[in-house]
């Protein structure tokens, strides 16, 4: 008989998260790092961590990767087949950690800004262990429901850390 490996644990990124992850430099989630060591992009980190496929799950929802797009384009000026190319990235990086894409129904109004409600709506629909994001609203919040939100610096030195520690202890 055999036993089947860790669960990953389900996490959710905050759309500044995924803009910041790829805002430094042109197709930088073809070679994402992965902690140990972090890098000085805290947001690649996190998504290096999505990339490992071994503690994390991540999670999104057509909500997020529609403002994703919206950012990149109106912000970032990147044109629409870079922007196809990352969110499919994104969406295979998601699946193969053993997370995904849902559409979680509209319940959360703690917070005040509504676009942030959406990634608490999807937080508590995937029973998300943690949530990362840079947005102020939300890190004020912390612990919500139960649920630490942490900026992608403190997430990617957390994993460093426990991997780090886990080396070491072999």
């Amino acid at each position: 008989m055999t036993l089947p490996g860790p669960v990953p644990t389900p996490v959710v990124f905050d759309v500044n998260v995924l803009v910041a992850a790829i805002k430094a430099g042109e197709h930088p989630y073809r070679s994402w790092p992965s902690p140990p060591p972090t890098s000085r992009n805290p947001h690649a980190d996190c998504l290096g961590v999505i990339n490992d496929a071994a503690e994390f799950a991540l999670w999104l929802s057509p909500h997020i990767l529609s403002n994703l797009a919206r950012v990149l384009s109106e912000v970032l000026g990147l044109d629409g087949k870079h922007i196809d190319e990352y969110i499919q990235v994104l969406t295979d990086l998601a699946a193969a950690s053993g997370g995904g894409l849902t559409d979680p129904p509209q319940t959360v109004g703690d917070c005040p800004d509504w676009e942030d409600n959406r990634i608490l709506d999807l937080a508590a629909e995937v029973a998300a262990w943690v949530i990362v994001s840079a947005d102020n609203d939300l890190l004020q919040m912390s612990p919500w429901r139960g649920r630490p939100i942490v900026e992608p610096g403190q997430f990617a030195s957390l994993v460093d850390a426990s991997r780090r520690a886990r080396r070491r202890s072999r």
